[in-house]
């Protein structure tokens, strides 16, 4: 299917700045990408119809093969969105999530992390059932949709209901693994997360997969090491929650004299690279290792907020040269998926940390939601606007008072922006959101319902345990 964006402010990493355009979408792919500058929308059709040399400047696609693809240039798509002078940009990147926890919303708020996880969570997530696990997260879809996300990290059981849920949505998402155990329970958890591996590993155009696990505290010390071994089989990089709140390190050390980060470099479970998610607590010598290793910092702030868990020092990250990426983490900490809110969380609490209120700039911060998140996911071809690029692409309504004066748009986006502001939303060419309607889903309210039963079921079992 080819469809034509025009009339539109496009944004994308690789520029300073937001210009005007249209993007072409052909397939799962962007095809062409025009500047329009301060020409008319029939002074550019004109010069579609005879690919100029200007227009393959401007394009970066060949005459001939723009006049192979598109005739006329306008006569031969599928459809025409008139974005209406709004911003087309890249969608954004969730890079840490568990998204099938929409059903624990609001169920067991204002708690610590551990007690929230051993009292509250833990026991609820041990009822839950495959079936559960798919309408949950298309339930966790939906909301990502709404909120500008093209891809999600999701870190949680059962990877076939993740995947068959997103697939049906038609949803980007990379999976990673979540092992925990104590020694009896380590043969278990390192077949699981082989096999998973194997079977999800570029598994699908819109799925795939990581190696990971819980985090050091919920692993004994033989799954990790067991882990590393997996890593080096596979040559692959592995993820984790660490040093997320002041106890799990000090813990850590107590168990192994070393912090969460430097145990992990000593097991070997950095050698292929991954992230950390979280960290909020780490000292130079972790900070050195993240920057050698290359492995990513995946910020949190609203969670990190409600469980009081802290304030990542990001600044501190990015000054050092370790690349940020942004999460909402899951919606039972959160509670919301909303990745506006995560964006000028992460620059405002900045401000708060270090007491400088050009601490992070706008500027970095989409980098983290947009170019850096792909990066970490492995998606080279998601991270911007050019052709070729997948069509991840999200419109976002710039005529509303939140976004006016528009002169300053990239400021905008991260101090004012809200999900009210998202029009359109697009996974690999095709359009899974539009103006409060979701094309794929053919009854929300149906949605809604499953979640609501399945945490009135889980509810009754919990408290009859």
């Amino acid at each position: 299917m080819r469809i034509r964006f025009y009339n539109s402010v496009i944004y994308t990493p690789e520029e300073t700045q937001p210009f005007p355009g249209e993007i072409w979408v052909n397939g799962d792919r962007i095809e062409c990408v025009l500047k329009t500058a301060e020409r008319s929308t029939e002074q550019l059709e004109e010069q579609t119809g005879c690919g100029t040399e200007q227009l393959e400047e401007q394009t970066g696609c060949g005459t001939e093969q723009l006049e192979e693809q598109t005739g006329c240039g306008t006569d031969r798509f599928d459809e025409q969105i008139d974005c209406g002078g709004n911003l087309l940009m890249p969608g954004f990147k969730n890079c840490h999530a568990h998204g099938p926890m929409t059903f624990l919303r609001s169920y067991a708020d204002d708690l610590p992390l551990q007690q929230w996880l051993n009292e509250k969570i833990f026991p609820a997530e041990a009822l839950l059932t495959e079936e559960d696990i798919y309408a949950l997260m298309q339930l966790a879809v939906m909301e990502y949709l709404k909120s500008g996300i093209t891809t999600s990290f999701e870190m949680y059981f059962y990877p076939e209901m993740i995947a068959r849920a997103c697939l049906d949505m038609g949803f980007r998402v990379v999976i990673c693994g979540t092992v925990l155990g104590k020694e009896d329970q380590v043969g278990e958890a390192v077949r699981t997360l082989a096999e998973d591996y194997e079977k999800f590993h570029e598994y699908h155009a819109l799925v795939d997969y990581r190696l990971g696990f819980h985090s050091e505290y919920s692993c004994c010390r033989s799954l990790l090491r067991e882990i590393t071994a997996l890593c080096r089989q596979y040559h692959a990089p592995v993820y984790m929650h660490n040093s997320e709140t002041k106890r799990e390190v000090l813990e850590c050390i107590e168990r192994n004299g070393v912090t969460p980060v430097a145990l992990m470099e000593k097991l070997g479970l950095f050698e292929y690279g991954g992230a950390g998610h979280h960290m909020i607590y780490t000292t130079d010598e972790d900070r050195e290792i993240l920057k050698r290793r290359g492995i990513y910092v995946v910020t949190n702030p609203s969670s990190n907020l409600k469980l009081a868990s802290g304030i990542a020092p990001i600044r501190d990250y990015l000054d050092a040269g370790i690349q940020v990426a942004i999460g909402t983490d899951g919606p039972a900490s959160n509670n919301s998926l909303n990745f506006f809110k995560e964006m000028y969380l992460t620059a405002a609490l900045q401000k708060v940390k270090y007491q400088d209120p050009a601490a992070v700039s706008p500027e970095q911060v989409l980098q983290m939601a947009v170019r850096n998140g792909a990066r970490l996911l492995g998606l080279m071809d998601a991270d911007g606007i050019a052709a070729g690029k997948l069509a991840d692409l999200v419109l976002i309504d710039l005529h509303r008072p939140n976004m006016q004066p528009s002169e300053h748009i990239m400021n905008n986006l991260v101090y004012s922006g809200s999900i009210d502001n998202v029009l359109l939303t697009m996974v690999g060419g095709q359009v899974l959101y539009r103006d409060g309607v979701y094309p794929l889903v053919t009854d929300p309210e149906q949605v809604y319902r499953r979640a609501n039963r399945i945490l009135q079921r889980i509810s009754r079992g919990v408290e009859g345990a």
